[in-house]
């Protein structure tokens, strides 16, 4: 998802921030917040998603890149990532 879509659609959508605790402090968009290297152990958390739209954040849109791999094969549908990720979206 470009970050124009993301900040017009911002109130309706389901937002996972897979930013670990530390980056959340510099700005946090709310949303669930799942830390990369603990999206595994916690798939319960947002079991209840797995038909909805979601879109996946970090800094850059890297890492979200690699949670969205990760959702898609476990079943995830309508999992995006945010296309060059929260430095993208803060330029706008």
């Amino acid at each position: 998802m470009k970050a124009l879509e993301f900040k017009n659609r911002l109130p309706e959508l389901n937002i996972l921030d897979i930013r670990t605790p530390y980056e959340l402090e510099e700005f946090d968009m709310g949303g669930l917040q799942i830390p990369l290297d603990e999206l595994l152990l916690n798939l319960t958390a947002i079991e209840h998603l797995k038909k909805e739209e979601i879109v996946v954040i970090c800094y850059t849109g890297l890492q979200s890149e690699i949670a969205c791999k990760i959702l898609k094969k476990r079943g995830f549908e309508k999992v995006q990532n945010l296309e060059g990720g929260l430095a993208e979206y803060l330029s706008l």
